[in-house]
């Protein structure tokens, strides 16, 4: 299965601290895994601010949904976190320097970012939170990452370049998964694949061969 032929890009909208972005990073997996050849765009919204009270903490119904759609069991230490405000700044900004300066680190860093959090409880609130992810992966982040009473530079570009997708789909919605094939941008509907992640990849070279024949 390949897309050599075929530009194709996949954008995905989310947040580290959004339960739906957790479950719907299995599907970014199982699309990356399939189709190396495919650009991975993993844009962080930064939802999450802790400041916005009730805005930003998460409901026991809310997880109790997620697991129900997405069949997986959220641990005792993230609930432990629940009715706290989550304040995701930080990952922004390490996720948006990854994401521009090592690529190929970006999808193995989210990973790694979201199981902290969602299996451990680490709130990845501050750079001690964070160091032995950074370390483990080998990064070499700046110092202007670890800033997390404020978004980066970077993060801040990438949030106008967010909103701007999101006029384009006509929803603010996160996650957002959508896969750009030359230039065709089709929305795909993660939640018919979050019981079944590896369905997706069929949903995608479906796509792909929809719009093959324009680079033959």
């Amino acid at each position: 299965m390949t897309t050599q032929n075929v530009p194709a890009q996949l954008f995905f909208l989310y947040d580290s601290h959004c339960p739906w972005s957790y479950v719907a990073t299995k599907l970014v997996n199982e699309i990356n895994n399939a189709f190396p050849d495919i650009t991975l765009n993993l844009w962080h919204a930064a939802f999450f601010d802790g400041k916005n009270g009730q805005a930003t903490s998460i409901k026991v119904n809310e997880i109790k949904e997620v697991e129900k759609l997405a069949n997986v069991h959220f641990s005792s230490n993230y609930r432990d976190l629940l009715e706290q405000n989550k304040d995701s700044i930080l990952s922004a900004n390490l996720m948006t320097w990854a994401q521009n300066k090592t690529p190929n680190l970006a999808l193995p860093l989210l990973n790694a970012l979201q199981k902290a959090h969602f299996e451990h409880g680490n709130k990845l609130a501050n750079q001690a939170d964070l160091d032995e992810i950074i370390s483990e992966l080998k990064l070499s982040p700046p110092a202007k990452v670890f800033k997390s009473d404020k978004l980066s530079k970077d993060a801040l570009m990438q949030l106008e370049e967010i909103y701007a997708l999101q006029e384009i789909i006509n929803t603010e919605a996160i996650p957002a998964l959508l896969l750009a094939v030359d230039d065709q941008l089709i929305l795909l509907n993660h939640n018919f694949y979050l019981t079944e992640p590896k369905a997706i990849v069929e949903a995608i070279q479906l796509e792909l061969n929809k719009y093959s024949y324009q680079v033959k």
